[in-house]
């Protein structure tokens, strides 16, 4: 009884963490990584070992630096001040008590106002703003790739 339970866990972390990739309210990766671990160790790592839960282990750091990073770089990309730069990286971090609302309008606000206190415009500031979001986008598409690769290779070495 015990096993089934340990194994509707691990269906519920998986299915948590995929919803999570996309919907930035929840912790999407590394529920799904301690959803895969949770399988292997219910499995007592007879079908998936410790090699591959590593890579699954660098696969989720990898993603949660691309969560928190993407926003920055798309306001580097458009040669945002540092004070914009910064300004993204406290909306991405500030955003995150503030739910759905606060982690996508976070960056954007964080950028703008960094971007306005160096320099004033508000036009540039919205660029640099836009292009915070368009960098978020972009990490949240790369989040969905490293959760649907680390889904392959842990179905992968399951079943080899």
């Amino acid at each position: 009884m015990v096993e089934i339970l340990l194994w509707l866990l691990v269906a519920v972390l998986v299915l948590v963490g995929l919803a999570g990739v996309i919907l930035p309210v929840l912790p999407g990766v590394p529920i799904l990584f301690a959803g895969l671990w949770l399988a292997a160790l219910v499995d007592d790592y007879l079908r998936v070992g410790s090699w591959t839960l590593i890579l699954l282990g660098v696969m989720t750091v990898f993603a949660v630096a691309v969560d928190f990073l993407a926003s920055v770089f798309g306001a580097q990309r458009v040669g945002a001040s540092p004070e914009a730069i910064w300004g993204a990286l406290i909306g991405s971090v500030i955003g995150i008590f503030f739910g759905l609302p606060g982690l996508l309008l976070g960056p954007f606000i964080g950028a703008v106002g960094g971007e306005l206190i160096a320099r004033g415009g508000p036009a540039r500031a919205t660029e640099v703003g836009l292009a915070t979001w368009v960098g978020l986008i972009v990490g949240t598409l790369v989040k969905l790739a490293v959760s649907l690769a680390m889904l392959f290779i842990f179905i992968f070495a399951w079943f080899w």
